[in-house]
């Protein structure tokens, strides 16, 4: 067998077990070849000892009760307390670590929708998680049904075109269709991830944008340099954990946070609740922000 015929034979032996299910014109089309040519790859599956399913709808997939499945499970099976050790070790990396977004992209690829998926990407959403992997290797479409607005409070269905995930998949960047722009979703707030047949269309238009240490998202940043106490440091790494990789310590009670941000409003809010323990230094615009912020706070709460 050539090696462009082995490539298509991994290809098709990787979407058979993606989870997804896909008709014999849908594999040949995907494959760029004959659906002939599907058929007797399937049947050399068959022939190995796979057990190959198909369904009433006239899709196919590989069954992981195939001895072959069952052979290679005993290297890479994790019951449901070795899935949560191995989740805790991964969590243990720091957050910035690109290693651990990978350890568990493809650990949740390979144990989709399974004790390590919803071990690593919360139960429920390791299904829409994985869908959206599929999405983005394959360059196709995807609809989030039912996705919560935090902005508008409603719900409605969004088409997009996944592009990346922010750390440990709690958001993704997608390239929103109806507003032809690239937006931050939050993973827990997509009712169900719907894959499509149509490929990206708008891949030029793709540019994920930042997100920082509080949160905010956006295509821009400033620097911001805080002078913390002991309770504004505290309650930084409590509440934004990845702030820790932006700390400096200054003597036994002081720390200095040197950070890039989307935005103003979060580390305004951060400042203004813990005010009496921060001094800002070295960031005149976010100084003229707050004097503006202080302005606008005296003259609503004017006595």
């Amino acid at each position: 067998m050539d090696q462009p015929k082995i490539e298509r034979v991994l290809r098709l032996m990787k979407m058979m077990t993606s989870g997804n299910r896909y008709t014999i014109d849908e594999l040949a089309e995907r494959l760029d070849t004959s659906y002939r040519s599907v058929y007797r790859y399937i049947e050399t599956f068959k022939d190995v000892g796979f057990v190959v399913h198909k369904e009433a709808s006239g899709v196919y997939y590989l069954g992981k009760e195939s001895p072959y499945f069952k052979d290679i499970s005993q290297l890479i099976h994790f019951t449901d307390e070795e899935a949560h050790i191995v989740n805790q070790l991964i969590g243990a990396l720091d957050d910035t670590n690109m290693l651990k977004q990978n350890l568990r992209r493809k650990l949740s690829s390979i144990y989709n929708c399974t004790s390590l998926a919803n071990s690593i990407v919360k139960g429920k959403n390791a299904e829409n998680v994985n869908r959206i992997i599929s999405a983005i290797e394959e360059h196709r479409q995807v609809v989030l049904h039912d996705y919560s607005s935090s902005h508008t409070g409603t719900k409605r269905d969004r088409l997009v075109e996944p592009i990346s995930f922010t750390t440990n998949y709690v958001q993704i960047w997608c390239f929103d269709i109806s507003d032809s722009k690239t937006k931050l979703f939050n993973t827990a707030r997509i009712g169900e991830v719907e894959l499509l047949d149509s490929e990206w269309q708008h891949e030029a238009e793709h540019n994920c944008g930042y997100i920082d240490i509080f949160r905010n998202m956006g295509f821009v940043q400033q620097r911001v340099v805080l002078k913390l106490g002991v309770m504004s440091h505290n309650l930084l790494i409590e509440e934004y954990p990845l702030a820790e990789r932006d700390l400096k310590q200054i003597d036994d009670t002081h720390w200095q946070l040197d950070t890039m941000v989307c935005n103003y409003a979060g580390v305004a809010r951060f400042v203004i609740g813990l005010a009496e323990d921060i001094e800002i230094i070295d960031s005149p615009d976010f100084i003229d922000y707050m004097r503006k912020r202080h302005s606008l706070i005296a003259e609503k709460f004017a006595f």
